[in-house]
């Protein structure tokens, strides 16, 4: 493969790309702190750019490659959001003991219990954020020294491990792969880096690889955790997104969890609203006082309305989640069966709305980020290269079906052609 024209002046694009960014850095007056420069290359504003060149050719473009929800927002969400915008009073800063402020960690622990029957004390249990990456990243910054270790499956979704980077923690990454389920081996992890860790981050259903975990597996984790003094925290942004009968429980969900637990969540995902930035954690008191001492000293909390909306979001009608996990168990349903069609075999994703796909065997030669750029130029799709969540992403890419049924087919077809390709 690597003999195709197409494909030599992609590889040729992509050196002389990083080398332009090695010279343009060179030349810096004031040259970035370290710990950005210790930060991978952000590969979707790679991946931004090369959509700009094929639409610039007059290519139409089916863009795959960030899970940003394509279906609109509840009705009754938008509504009160419109409502809440127009009361001056919504405009002025947030205050913890304001009225929607209790009243939005009410909200968010009459949403836990109701779905995953834990209960938590709105006042010390319960902090809403700026959209679950910002908290994620912050809760790194708030107890991570330069010496403290962050245990981070790898790959996994970049903030996992780009939060730890930016606090000037040390990254410990744990390979997860598909004979293990993506369920990281804790034991095989060296005591001396157990010594060292503070922290571990997990993510189910997982954003790549599409991985579940089950009650069982989050004892046993609880039960290790307590055993090394590790805190541990789990990104839940896709427990709505399961499929074919299956449930993701809670890790809250463990008896004594809220010893060394917090659990993050979003309505991004679930409720399409992604641009609303809310998010929340949940859990350990002391770890969310910590966080919200940090977030103190960076932000001024989130916009009066949008608090209002989430409410309204959390405590309002449900089936608006409903129909859209439904849409993407359709889309799954489509896709994944149409690119084993045309000889791409991919095991059938229980949850999330991703694909994770193995590059095939014809284009192993190439790198993700590789083999992304080339079905951008010859088909107009674009996906997520899995260097882009970590070093063992290498060799796969992920699909996000945040395109309707019709045109996933057109990917599909698309697709097939540049399987096709002559070597």
């Amino acid at each position: 493969m690597t003999g195709h024209p197409s494909v030599r002046h992609i590889q040729a694009q992509l050196r002389a790309r990083t080398k332009r960014e090695r010279q343009r850095n060179d030349r810096r007056v004031f040259q970035e702190a370290n710990r950005l420069k210790r930060l991978p290359l952000y590969l979707f504003t790679i991946l931004d750019e090369l959509k700009a060149q094929a639409r610039a050719r007059g290519i139409d473009v089916i863009d795959l490659g960030m899970g940003n929800p394509d279906l609109p927002p509840p009705k009754h969400v938008v509504d009160e959001l419109a409502r809440q915008v127009r009361k001056p009073e919504n405009h002025r800063y947030s205050r913890k003991d304001g009225e929607v402020e209790r009243k939005v960690n009410e909200a968010i622990a009459e949403w836990y219990h109701r779905k995953f029957r834990v209960t938590l004390d709105p006042k010390t249990e319960v902090l809403p954020l700026i959209g679950s990456k910002e908290g994620l990243s912050h809760l790194s910054l708030a107890f991570l020294n330069h010496d403290d270790v962050a245990l981070v499956p790898n790959p996994t979704y970049p903030v996992h491990f780009n939060g730890n980077i930016l606090a000037g923690g040390i990254l410990y990454n744990i390979p997860i792969h598909a004979e293990d389920q993506y369920l990281p081996n804790l034991r095989a992890i060296p005591r001396d880096v157990l010594r060292m860790a503070k922290m571990l981050i997990l993510s189910y259903p997982h954003n790549p690889t599409t991985a579940v975990a089950d009650l069982k597996f989050f004892r046993e984790t609880v039960e290790w955790a307590k055993a090394h003094r590790i805190m541990l925290v789990h990104d839940f942004a896709y427990s709505d997104f399961m499929y074919d009968g299956h449930r993701a429980p809670s890790l809250l969900e463990v008896k004594g969890s809220k010893d060394v637990a917090v659990e993050f969540h979003t309505v991004s995902k679930s409720y399409c609203l992604p641009g609303l930035r809310f998010g929340f954690a949940v859990g350990n008191a002391d770890i969310l006082a910590s966080l919200a001492k940090t977030k103190s000293y960076i932000d001024f909390g989130i916009f009066r309305a949008v608090q209002w909306a989430a409410i309204k979001a959390l405590l309002g009608p449900q089936g608006c989640v409903t129909k859209v996990v439904n849409t993407y168990h359709k889309r799954r349903d489509v896709f994944v069966p149409g690119l084993s069609r045309i000889g791409w075999d991919i095991p059938m994703p229980k949850g999330t709305f991703y694909v994770w796909a193995k590059i095939p065997l014809k284009f192993s030669a190439l790198t993700s980020l590789e083999f992304a750029t080339l079905l951008v130029q010859e088909a107009g799709v674009v996906i997520a290269p899995g260097s882009g969540f970590g070093d063992y992403g290498e060799g796969f890419v992920r699909f996000a079906l945040v395109e309707p049924e019709p045109r996933l087919r057109e990917a599909v077809t698309r697709i097939q052609r540049v399987l096709r390709m002559e070597d």
